[in-house]
């Protein structure tokens, strides 16, 4: 039985006090124990977090990594660095890095593999334009990021991995996939990552679906039978919206 996994992602938002005052917020509600709960915050904020999470269930994740373990890299951060902390996962290739910063599916995989070596484990994103989407390619262009994020992955670690869709056109839109297309694509991911390294990968790893997701949207997501969880964004910053999609 795989466990939902629900992730906030606080993209390029809340200072240092204002993640300390949401993590107070959310430290007042019970949270659902059979959901795994995940917030990736920003790097300034990593280690304040992880010291006020102490005492609860909550992840730490973060938003981004380098492959390299250090070097002449100005401005970026490495897995030993975010190892130290306490981070428990990592969002690799969510496509505000592949649209503003040049991201490929070659950097995506050698994020991967590089968290994998130090235990941080992956979230990793995929999804199609709108436009890909009305030409009816969605599925060939998440088969390819697919298959290039893992080239060279080794199984033994399916376990440890999670993949997100997110339809590049639902996120920070407002716009939902509906909850029949969001399963299908999940069950179509399941699919290659079966063909690739067996029934038991396929069956263990969980994908969630990212891209507006709300409150009023989760439960109706979550009770589709491909759909692991969810990776939030906007609704993520405010407690109580977010514990209600935990606690769907």
């Amino acid at each position: 039985m795989r466990k939902p996994i629900i992730a906030g992602n606080w993209k390029m938002n809340n200072t240092l006090s204002q993640s300390l005052e949401l993590i107070e917020d959310m430290k007042k509600h019970t949270l659902n124990d059979n959901v795994e709960v995940v917030v990736c915050v920003p790097f300034t904020n990593l280690n304040d977090v992880k010291k006020a999470l102490e005492g609860t269930k909550i992840k730490l994740g973060a938003q981004n990594m380098h492959w390299e373990d250090s070097g002449a890299y100005t401005g970026e951060v490495s897995p030993l660095m975010l190892k130290e902390i306490g981070v428990d996962y990592c969002i690799i290739g969510h496509s505000e890095r592949r649209q503003y910063f040049n991201e490929t599916d070659e950097t995506v995989n050698k994020k991967i593999k590089s968290a994998l070596k130090h235990d941080i484990r992956p979230i990793v994103c995929v999804g199609e334009t709108l436009e890909e989407r009305e030409k009816s390619i969605e599925k060939e262009i998440v088969k390819n990021q697919v298959l290039k994020a893992f080239e060279d992955v080794n199984g033994e670690h399916i376990k440890d991995i999670v993949i997100a869709y997110e339809p590049i056109w639902a996120i920070g839109t407002g716009k939902t996939a509906s909850s029949d297309d969001a399963n299908e694509m999940c069950g179509f991911i399941r699919e290659i990552i079966g063909s690739k390294y067996g029934k038991e990968a396929k069956n263990s790893i969980r994908i969630q679906y990212g891209g507006s997701v709300k409150p009023n949207t989760i439960k109706d997501l979550m009770n589709k039978d491909e759909i692991d969880g969810a990776l939030v964004g906007g609704a993520s910053l405010n407690a109580s919206d977010f514990v209600k999609l935990i606690n769907y």
